[in-house]
């Protein structure tokens, strides 16, 4: 076993030293590991990252069949066979693993001289989507642009560019970065007219992940602390306003807080509490695989926004454990490789890989505690677990960025060039 691989071993271990790999430092123009000045042959992709990023998907796979099968039972979708869902899922990863190694080719680069136009592209298609004939409404949101087998929501893309341009900017701005206006209220601006676009869909969830990833490159980029507690004040009250201006928002806070009320259980808290139900029928080690009741025409969105559910009640709280455990591993390792990118003075790949892991992070974080009752009920699906193609797609497109980051780091600290 190589040393890196050696090193490897020791991710859960406390501090820098044994995050994974040591964070690698710049001796006499070669790359070594810390407490030496030996180099250290690297080569290859972050395997575990793979793996733990397949082992998601063939579980999501197998999740998304077992909640979808019941489906052609009921009456809207008579005309679905029990494996429709199963089968444009797959079709949805061919496609997103090929867009990824398509990706992977792709050096950093580029894409640093790409992401402003991919975020004019990204503001376009959110445009588009309000255009009536052009985007598609699925129960009073409009979300979707058709493209034949394919409905491609455009806010995914947003969140990806949005990540690419926060990161490209503050490499732009770093010498302005103490000066508030100058480095803060341009990106301000930028994330203030993605919100606005997403709000007329309705889609607030995408807009609390675009605002706290952008929050978070900016402070990773190096905006001082006074100024990321006054962006995070405006956040929530911004945040706040809106929940208070708008009575179906509020509505849905008040059945979160009670969902089993009588106003609220055949309404806006009736997934909620059918999520709680089966969680609570799943116990310590779940009903078995395929034995979920809730998703029997009792819990709505089983397949997409609450697969955890089914995940609770057909392998219990250890399967729900499982799930946070893999995703806190893989956000951690894009944290780290995203170090390791920032120490070898690449510091756009980094805050890309950052970005990238704060978005997965927080995405799934929103996800497991709206499945489990701990936050309110928002439309946002679990990465690389949950139905649906675009989210599918601009995941493993960013899981390959993430790849490609850390391969690039690996040249560079086996002294080749980039």
């Amino acid at each position: 076993m190589s040393a890196f691989t050696q090193t490897l071993a020791g991710w859960f271990s406390r501090g820098a030293e044994a995050a994974g790999d040591k964070l690698p430092v710049r001796l006499g123009g070669r790359a070594s590991f810390g407490g030496g000045s030996t180099p250290v042959p690297v080569n290859g992709i972050d395997q575990q990252l793979l793996w733990v990023t397949v082992a998601l998907l063939l579980w999501g796979l197998v999740m998304v069949y077992s909640a979808s099968i019941a489906m052609p039972d009921n009456p809207r979708f008579a005309n679905y066979a029990h494996t429709h869902f199963l089968l444009r899922h797959i079709a949805s990863i061919g496609v997103a693993f090929v867009a990824a190694l398509l990706t992977f080719q792709v050096p950093v680069q580029t894409w640093e001289k790409v992401a402003p136009w991919l975020f004019i592209a990204s503001l376009v298609l959110l445009i588009a989507v309000l255009v009536p004939f052009i985007g598609k409404g699925v129960n009073g949101a409009r979300r979707w642009i058709a493209l034949g087998i394919l409905n491609f929501q455009p806010s995914e893309l947003a969140k990806f560019a949005v990540v690419l341009y926060a990161a490209d900017y503050m490499v732009r701005k770093m010498e302005v970065k103490e000066r508030f206006f100058r480095a803060v209220l341009p990106m301000g601006a930028a994330v203030a007219v993605i919100g606005l676009l997403l709000l007329a869909e309705p889609d607030m969830g995408a807009f609390m992940v675009i605002a706290v990833v952008a929050m978070g490159i900016l402070f990773l980029g190096g905006v001082n602390a006074r100024m990321f507690f006054l962006i995070a004040a405006i956040l929530v009250v911004a945040f706040s306003l809106m929940i208070a201006l708008s009575e179906w928002r509020r509505e849905r806070i008040f059945a979160y807080l009670n969902p089993w009320d009588d106003r609220y259980s055949m309404g806006k808290g009736y997934q909620l509490s059918h999520s709680l139900i089966a969680i609570g029928r799943g116990e310590i080690f779940g009903v078995g695989l395929g034995g979920s009741v809730e998703k029997l025409h009792w819990l709505p969105e089983a397949h997409t926004d609450f697969l955890l559910a089914v995940i609770g009640e057909e392998f219990g709280l250890v399967g729900v454990l499982v799930v946070i455990s893999l995703f806190l591993w893989l956000t951690r390792r894009m944290m780290h490789i995203g170090r390791q990118a920032i120490a070898l003075d690449r510091v756009f790949a980094g805050l890309v890989a950052q970005g990238l892991g704060l978005w997965f992070g927080f995405q799934s974080f929103i996800n497991m505690g709206v499945n489990l009752g701990a936050l309110p009920t928002k439309g946002l699906t679990l990465p690389l677990m949950s139905y649906g193609g675009s989210a599918i797609l601009l995941n493993l497109i960013a899981i390959a960025l993430v790849l490609r980051i850390d391969s690039e780091n690996r040249t560079m600290m086996h002294g080749g060039r980039v």
